[in-house]
């Protein structure tokens, strides 16, 4: 499991004082990336000439609600790993330990310049591997 720590800022929020909906997305992603720079890649994953990683299923379930303030950790484990895609699972809970949020993801490698499906990298899902199915 790879974890990842973020307090949650007061424009974060909506005027009812609690994470706007969307930005659950936004603490995800941003989980996403601190998994992908911890593999040390060689390649620039995130500007890559050969392919793009675009989300094509995500979907979050919201449990308990998350303020100003809050500090939040996101476990995160990839689900399921092929030769072309891969789905991240996350669970976000507060300092007290309680399940706010569950959001996954699934991301397919595509060719940049056909925009068609495409094996990931070796490296990539060496990384990938490392945290695969640890829930």
């Amino acid at each position: 499991m790879f974890t990842y720590k973020k307090t949650i800022n007061f424009y974060d929020c909506d005027p009812a004082g609690i994470l706007f909906f969307a930005k659950i997305f936004e603490l995800c992603h941003s989980a996403y990336e601190s998994l992908i720079r911890s593999f040390n890649l060689k390649e620039d994953y995130w500007n890559s000439d050969e392919f793009v990683v675009p989300i094509i299923k995500s979907e979050a379930s919201f449990h308990y609600p998350i303020k100003n303030g809050d500090e939040i950790t996101v476990e995160l484990f990839v689900k399921q790993l092929k030769d072309s895609s891969f789905e991240l699972n996350y669970i976000c809970k507060n300092t007290r330990g309680d399940l706010c949020n569950e959001v996954k993801t699934i991301h397919v490698f595509v060719r940049k310049s056909t925009w068609t499906k495409t094996k990931m990298k070796a490296e990539i899902h060496k990384g990938l591997l490392n945290y695969y199915n640890q829930a």
